[in-house]
């Protein structure tokens, strides 16, 4: 018989935490805003490209684009679904149990690996439809 210690122990034994991945900015550059990232389905990504004035460090898999924005770039923006907006460039579970990080498809010259937000974000909602926030009518 199992003493309810036993159980628990193995319970968590069971979970395995693992560190969160993260999306890294290469070697030479330099992220002086923090950085999070952006994310769109693999079918965007080739359509986002031409509409940026600037294309920062751009990461990728058979599912998803990265874009590399400053922190607290969803600051008063809500982006459009189906764009993800991942905090500290951490990847989500689904994408961070994979057995490789998104390759890095697209760098920038200079030291700066951000792609400037609004303009992504206003590419972002113009293919998908979206009005912007700050276009919405407020309602009381």
């Amino acid at each position: 018989m199992l003493s309810l210690d036993s159980l628990v122990r193995m319970g968590r034994g069971r979970h395995v935490v693992r560190a969160p991945r993260r999306l890294l900015v290469p070697e030479g550059m330099t992220a002086p805003m923090g950085c999070d990232a952006v994310a769109v389905p693999a079918g965007l990504g080739p359509l986002v490209l031409p509409r940026l004035p600037r294309v920062g460090c751009v990461y990728a898999d058979a599912a998803h684009w990265w874009w590399l924005v400053p922190s607290d770039s969803d600051y008063a923006l809500e982006w459009p679904a189906p764009a993800q907006y991942a905090i500290g460039a951490v990847l989500p579970d689904a994408v961070s149990g994979a057995p490789r990080l998104p390759g890095l498809i697209h760098r920038p010259d200079g030291t700066l690996p951000y792609t400037p937000p609004i303009p992504l974000y206003l590419a972002l909602c113009r293919l998908t439809g979206t009005t912007p926030t700050w276009s919405r009518p407020v309602t009381a």
